[in-house]
């Protein structure tokens, strides 16, 4: 069963995923949705520090769009008005 928490913060909502399947278990992965990005953060166990990525939010929406699509190369569109 997957587990995941949402929080609504301040600035931000906070999503946790808790990784709990079968070994090797990862630690778990937090995703704060600001007003203008993104930010995806994991500790790295070998490094011994968080690790960050942000995203633009059209970057967001891409990886959002590609979760659910086939290999391959793609450009969304606009919604017609």
């Amino acid at each position: 069963m997957e587990m995941f928490t949402i929080e609504h913060e301040f600035d931000s909502t906070v999503i946790t995923l808790v990784d709990e399947d079968k070994t090797p278990l990862l630690e778990d992965a937090v995703i704060n949705v600001f007003e203008d990005c993104v930010t995806l953060s994991q500790w790295d166990t070998q490094k011994g520090e968080m690790v960050r990525i942000t995203l633009s939010l059209s970057q967001a929406r891409d990886l959002e769009a590609a979760l659910d699509l086939p290999e391959g190369v793609y450009r969304l569109r606009p919604a017609a008005t």
